[in-house]
């Protein structure tokens, strides 16, 4: 029996790790008053991909290398997500544990993913994520779109010269404008709250619904 749950453990792939960890953080989340949970977020205009962000409180990224990944394009990705996020977790496959943990930072989490006897893939912390203290500001203010961009800079009057520009010159001043922490803050409510038709199968608000920060977003968004 050992050997079949070995192989089961190496045969883990990406998709059946992330729709387990989609379900465990959603579990572990649900009774956060403001969530949201992406999967396939795109870093510096969809450059790099993490593959699933919880958002709420803060910005946790979790990035999956599955047994059947490599860590191949890992260091990169580092780089860009450790620009944007507040916290970071990697979620790995049994084969890869130990060579991951030499090339993450300190301050990264770091899950296993194994599948028991019964096909389950269960989730064993190695550690936990820590507060990031790395992140830049302009790599932030790339989340968002260049209209929400552009319209946090009209209302800090902030938008003359930049209005017709690219988008890069307004994230620039964006950058500029604000604080690294009031410039997260505004990323956060605007993917929890302020960005419409992102997605075409978003719920629709309840007609009971008096706070949408309080009562919209008890739900993880799929992507």
């Amino acid at each position: 029996m050992k050997k079949n749950v070995f192989n089961n453990i190496v045969s883990t792939n990406d998709l059946i790790i992330r729709s387990a960890l989609k379900k465990d953080l959603e579990r572990r989340h649900a009774r956060d008053d403001e969530l949201r949970i992406i999967e396939e977020l795109g870093v510096r205009h969809g450059t790099a991909r993490i593959d699933i962000v919880v958002i709420n409180g803060i910005m946790h990224g979790y990035e999956i290398k599955s047994d059947r990944d490599t860590l191949e394009r890992l260091p990169e990705q580092m780089n860009e997500f450790n620009d944007v996020f507040d916290r970071l977790t990697l979620v790995v496959g049994k084969r890869h544990l130990y060579d991951a943990i030499n090339l993450i930072p300190d301050w990264w989490g770091i899950m296993v993913a194994k599948v028991n006897r019964n096909n389950k893939v269960i989730f064993h912390t190695i550690r936990k994520a820590e507060d990031n203290q790395k992140q830049v500001g302009i790599s932030i203010a790339r989340l968002l779109w260049r209209e929400e961009a552009l319209q946090i800079l009209e209302e800090k009057n902030k938008a003359t010269g930049v209005r017709s520009k690219p988008r890069e010159s307004i994230y620039e001043r964006l950058a500029n404008t604000l604080n690294v922490d009031t410039l997260k803050e505004k990323v956060r409510y605007t993917l929890l709250v302020s960005r419409e038709d992102w997605r075409s199968d978003l719920p629709p608000m309840s007609s009971g619904d008096s706070c949408p920060m309080r009562s919209n977003l008890r739900y993880a968004q799929s992507l």
